[in-house]
């Protein structure tokens, strides 16, 4: 079973296409690693594929479901209703003065109480007076106004990695992006917000149900911690461990999320040969609790121990895939890596 599908995908910036029609089939349970040269588009397929950059042409699908939010009734009532609250707003705003001197000023300012009903029904003949230029336009403009933003707004938002993550998919990066003055308890913690359901107003008062799920979280955060061997550094900061367990906190902070495919960017990068050794057992612990990984790699001794299949790109083209044998014995895999033989005459 395909838990990720990609068909065709392209990705261009400006002039450069960096990823170039990849289909891949990623199949649950499995470690596929995707291989290839500096520059070769490794790292742009992984932010697509957890929605840093949007395709520019091509599809994603996550379980046989399109990753992109699709256009319903509800949204269109989202937006209907954004567009009425803005034409409203720029009515009011451009028949401001006129509205406050009509029914505050002559009905109330030193007369007598305020009156819902006697108020509403005033602005209700002030509107009905108004010439088209001054009720019809401002409004119709701020409706417009509205419709589109709300459509902009959605469109950005349908693959946002917030959603993909929530979909299940999570990921580490290059480069180390942990948050180095907060603990490592804290870290594992900042993982799992997408899985949290506490309301804005629930944290912000510290009501009970924070804190139970505060507490709740905690609980699963020490397990991940003693999972990914952390479990004496929960108070250590993040920027002061050594760098070998801070690749374990990313990892561990992305098992924070839940998710069902892990997307590891190069975890190798930097660790000694025990420091890599001890990542491939704990590789494999994480596929054995039934998370698929796609991994990005060039510490090729890494790769073939510990994969089912390898994906080779070269300049955004995917020329190979198979077994780790299967592309040991490619040509165009050894052309890529170490360049075509020349003949001398």
């Amino acid at each position: 079973m395909s838990i990720l599908e990609l068909k065709d995908l392209t990705v261009s910036f400006g002039g450069v296409t960096a990823v170039n029609n990849v289909s891949l089939q990623v199949q649950a349970g499995e470690i596929l690693s995707i291989i290839g040269p500096n520059g070769a588009g490794k790292t742009t397929l992984f932010n697509v594929i957890s929605g840093v950059y949007q395709p520019t042409k091509g599809s994603l699908r996550y379980h046989g479901r399109e990753a992109a939010a699709q256009f319903s009734m509800a949204t269109l009532i989202v937006f209907l209703f954004t567009a009425i609250a803005v034409g409203v707003s720029v009515f009011l705003a451009f028949n401001l003065q006129d509205l406050w001197q009509q029914i505050i000023v002559s009905l109330y300012v030193y007369q007598q109480p305020f009156h819902w009903g006697q108020a509403w029904s005033h602005f209700w003949q002030f509107v009905s007076e108004l010439p088209p230029y001054a009720s019809l336009l401002p409004f119709g403009c701020g409706a417009i106004l509205g419709f589109a933003a709300s459509w902009s707004f959605w469109l950005a938002a349908r693959r946002a990695p917030e959603r993909i993550t929530y979909l299940g998919v999570s990921r580490t990066f290059q480069n180390i992006r942990l948050f180095p003055m907060m603990s490592v308890l804290d870290n594992i913690l900042a993982g799992m917000q997408v899985r949290l359901g506490s309301s804005f107003l629930s944290s912000a008062l510290h009501l009970p149900r924070f804190w139970r799920e505060r507490l709740r979280a905690t609980v699963r955060a020490r397990r991940i911690m003693e999972f990914i061997e952390l479990g004496e550094s929960e108070e250590t900061l993040a920027g002061n461990l050594p760098y070998g367990l801070q690749r374990r906190l990313e990892i561990g902070r992305a098992l924070a999320a839940q998710p069902r495919l892990l997307l590891l960017d190069e975890p190798a990068a930097g660790l000694n040969p025990k420091e890599s050794m001890e990542l491939l057992h704990l590789i494999r612990r994480i596929r054995d609790k039934g998370i698929t990984i796609v991994l990005i790699e060039h510490h090729m001794r890494v790769v073939m121990e510990i994969s089912d299949r390898i994906a080779v790109l070269d300049y955004g083209h995917k020329i190979a895939e198979g077994t780790p044998d299967e592309i040991r014995a490619n040509p165009r895999v050894i052309e890529a890596y170490l360049g075509k033989e020349v003949e001398h005459g």
